[in-house]
């Protein structure tokens, strides 16, 4: 069984893959720090570690591009073309001031089977604004979702508002509200009597940059 990849080793592992591909060597940490968003080298490295000691990469010794990817270890956790699942991308969803609704499929994703639950309903929707940046959820990226109307605390969820918009947020369940919790520490909560769930987010596609 493939070891588990969280939101930004997937979208790191993703870069680094997709560098590779098209320039035949590996991104310098900086690349990699500029593409993820992430200012601190630390953290980067400490990504790449978790990555390396998971078994999806190999590091190079003596060289600023040393790094390598395990091919049979990331095909396995990707689960390849076979059996790839058809989503449609339903619309947007904000990572910040609440969207409307979202309506009809605009087009269909394909996505790794490994990404979605047997027997149960997904969709697809493109993230708007900055909310959730720190959990690596940045403005345009598609996001998975698993329609399901309950959820538990701390799971990043659609919420539909009382007022008819959506957001993606962090649910929290308190004594008297709910807490809608963005992940950037220079936006403020949502608080509110009332929440419709509309999913949980199970995945995260990122078309990078790579120039």
């Amino acid at each position: 069984m493939p070891a588990i990849l969280y939101l930004k080793e997937r979208q790191l592992l993703d870069f680094i893959t997709q560098f590779i591909q098209r320039y035949g060597y590996a991104p310098t940490l900086k690349e990699i720090g500029d593409a993820m968003g992430i200012s601190s080298p630390a953290t980067v490295h400490e990504h790449i570690d978790r990555l390396r000691i998971k078994g999806f990469i190999k590091k190079l010794d003596g060289t600023a591009r040393g790094l390598e990817i395990v091919k049979d270890t990331y095909r396995s956790q990707a689960g390849g073309n076979e059996g790839a699942v058809e989503l449609p991308v339903l619309g947007f969803i904000a990572a910040g001031s609440p969207l409307e609704p979202y309506t009809d499929p605009n087009y269909y994703v394909s996505v790794a089977p490994a990404m979605v639950s047997a027997g149960k309903p997904h969709y697809i929707l493109q993230v708007k604004g900055s909310s959730m940046i720190d959990d690596g959820i940045l403005d345009g990226d598609l996001v998975v979702i698993q329609h399901q109307q309950e959820a538990k605390n701390g799971d990043i969820v659609v919420a539909l508002l009382p007022n008819g918009f959506s957001t993606l947020k962090r649910i929290f369940f308190e004594k008297d509200k709910i807490k809608l919790m963005p992940a950037n520490a220079q936006m403020a909560p949502i608080f509110t009597t009332h929440v419709k769930i509309q999913g949980r987010c199970v995945g995260l596609i990122r078309k990078f940059q790579v120039h």
